[in-house]
């Protein structure tokens, strides 16, 4: 698509958007590229692709309610548990994760937070628990990362006073 200023590009690309979020896409995945050429421009350096991927509440969701169906998640059975509830509540109060369940802190921070937590939990498989839990991968190398820094030592030392 040409177009011949910026503001026809950026209404058609909204209405694309707006489109594909009608469209209530389940598991698809549309790919948008956006490219722009300046004025005078001879040719294009890079080109950047961006990755949108829309998912619908499922039925079940809908069914029960839920609010903001979309971002509701699923824990693991060993962070369903009442002790597990405790800890999250904890963890939540400090800002570390949000209603979701989700960090929203770094990931060296996180792995540690799910370190502490596991150790708090009895949990074996703690990688693969958290992973799954928070759609990551290598949780163990951000861990390991983390212990070679200083402010990984206070925030290990912060969780283990809030876990108390």
């Amino acid at each position: 698509m040409n177009y011949n200023n910026d503001e026809d590009s950026l209404d058609e690309l909204n209405r694309l958007l707006e489109r594909l979020h009608q469209a209530g896409y389940d598991k698809h995945f549309s790919h948008l590229q956006i490219v722009y050429v300046s004025p005078g421009a001879q040719h294009v350096e890079k080109i950047e692709t961006q990755r949108i991927e829309a998912r619908p509440p499922s039925p079940l969701q809908r069914a029960r309610g839920e609010e903001n169906a979309e971002k509701a998640i699923s824990l693991p059975n060993e962070l369903r548990t009442e002790a597990a509830m405790v800890l999250w509540r904890k963890a939540r109060e400090a800002g570390y994760v949000d209603e979701y369940f989700q960090p929203t802190i770094s990931r060296t921070l996180s792995a540690i937070l799910a370190f502490e937590m596991a150790v708090q939990l009895d949990i074996t498989e703690k990688w693969k628990t958290f992973e799954g839990a928070w759609n990551r991968r290598n949780m163990y190398r951000d861990y390991y990362k983390a212990l070679n820094t200083q402010q990984a030592l206070t925030f290990q030392d912060e969780i283990k006073r809030i876990f108390r």
